[in-house]
C-alpha cells in the first residue's frame, strides 16, 4: 500500500521533470515564491540552525547584471525570477556574537555545512515549485565565477552563493533527458567499484542515444566520454575555476 501511494502521488511529477529554459510571459507571484520559500524551510538542517539565505531577483536590471557570471544563458534575463541560495554563517554568526557566544564558524568545515543546508533547501523548494507547476533551471555557473555573483547582490563574508534557479510558467515541454540506472548508484553496505563490463552496462544506453553519437560525431571525437573531458569539462578549466572558487571562499571568509 506504501509503495502503491508513493509511485501515484510524489513519483508522478519526480519522473517525468524537465529542465525549462523557456518561459511565459506570465508573471509569477511574489506570495507563491513567498509560501513555496517558507513551505520549503521546512526541510532537513544542521542543528536546526538553518545555514542559507535567498537572493530573488526580479528586475531586468539586476538580471542583466547577473547574466556574465552564467555565461548570459538567455534565461537567466527572460526568466520571471532568478534565485540565488547562498550558504550563510553571518547570520548565526551574528547572533553569537549578540548573545555574547564565542563563534568559531569562518573555517572549511562551516562552508561545507552551510553549503548542504543550502542546497537541501533549494532542492526542496524545486520540488515543491515544480509540483506547482512551475519550470526552472538549475544554473551549475554559480561556483564558476561567484565573485561577481558575490559583487554584484553584495553578499558580505560568510555569505557564499553555491546554486541559482530561473524560475517561471513553462513556455517549453523539453523532452525526458536519460539517467543511469540504479546499479550505477546504489552500493550496498560496502562501495563495489565497478568493473569494465560495469561500466559498459551503465553507460551503455546513454552513449547509443542518436543526440549524444551527435554530440561525439560534432566533436570530432571517438566517445562519448572525450566529448566531456576535452570538451565540456576539461582539466584546464576545472583547474582554473577551483582556483577562482577557492580565492572567494577567502575573500568570503571561510578559508
Amino acid at each position: 500500500m506504501e509503495s502503491s501511494m508513493f509511485t501515484n502521488q510524489n513519483a508522478m511529477f519526480i519522473e517525468t521533470r524537465r529542465t525549462v529554459r523557456k518561459y511565459a510571459k506570465r508573471e509569477v507571484s511574489g506570495e507563491l515564491v513567498n509560501t513555496l520559500l517558507a513551505t520549503a524551510s521546512r526541510t532537513q538542517t544542521m542543528g536546526n540552525l538553518q545555514l542559507y539565505s535567498v537572493v530573488v531577483t526580479r528586475s531586468p536590471e539586476m538580471k542583466q547584471r547577473l547574466a556574465p557570471a552564467h555565461f548570459n544563458q538567455p534565461m537567466v534575463t527572460e526568466a520571471p525570477v532568478v534565485l540565488t541560495f547562498c550558504a550563510d554563517f553571518r547570520r548565526t554568526t551574528t547572533w553569537c556574537e549578540q548573545r555574547q557566544a564565542n563563534p568559531g564558524y569562518d573555517n572549511f568545515l562551516s562552508f561545507i555545512n552551510a553549503a548542504t543546508d543550502a542546497l537541501l533547501y533549494c532542492q526542496t523548494f524545486c520540488n515543491l515549485a515544480e509540483a506547482e507547476g512551475l519550470g526552472l533551471c538549475f544554473l551549475g555557473t554559480t561556483v564558476y565565477m561567484p565573485q561577481m555573483i558575490i559583487d554584484t547582490l553584495q553578499l558580505p563574508k560568510l555569505v557564499m552563493p553555491v546554486a541559482t534557479i530561473t524560475l517561471g510558467w513553462p513556455d517549453e515541454q523539453p523532452q525526458l533527458t536519460d539517467r543511469l540506472p540504479l546499479e550505477a548508484i546504489v552500493h550496498n553496505e560496502t562501495y563495489h567499484d565497478p568493473a569494465p563490463s560495469d561500466i559498459d552496462a551503465f553507460y551503455g544506453y546513454k552513449e547509443q542515444l542518436p543526440e549524444n553519437r551527435q554530440f561525439v560525431s560534432i566533436n570530432n571525437k571517438q566517445t562519448l566520454a572525450q566529448v566531456f573531458t576535452d570538451c565540456r569539462y576539461t582539466r584546464k578549466d576545472n583547474e582554473a575555476l577551483s582556483a577562482t572558487l577557492i580565492e572567494a571562499l577567502k575573500n568570503q571568509g571561510f578559508l
